[in-house]
């Protein structure tokens, strides 16, 4: 999902930021963070150390397919 959409599930559409910097506070490893994109489907940041480059092979271990930057939805 994109930081968008987990506002608008939430029911707050606009809260997008919010998310993402609710997102970037969470330490708590069950929290599936790194599964939550940017609107133009990047990985975007992520909270643990490696950054995007992480939170890339962190998506692709679970299946996700990325390609040229953007993770692709099917």
């Amino acid at each position: 999902m994109t930081y968008k959409e987990v506002a608008s599930a939430a029911g707050h559409p606009g809260a997008f930021r919010a998310v993402g910097t609710m997102m970037k506070a969470n330490h708590d490893p069950d929290v599936p963070c790194h599964r939550v994109v940017r609107s133009d489907l990047r990985p975007g940041e992520y909270n643990r150390s490696g950054g995007e480059e992480a939170k890339t092979k962190r998506l692709r271990s679970e299946g996700v397919i990325v390609r040229d930057g953007r993770v692709i939805r099917g």
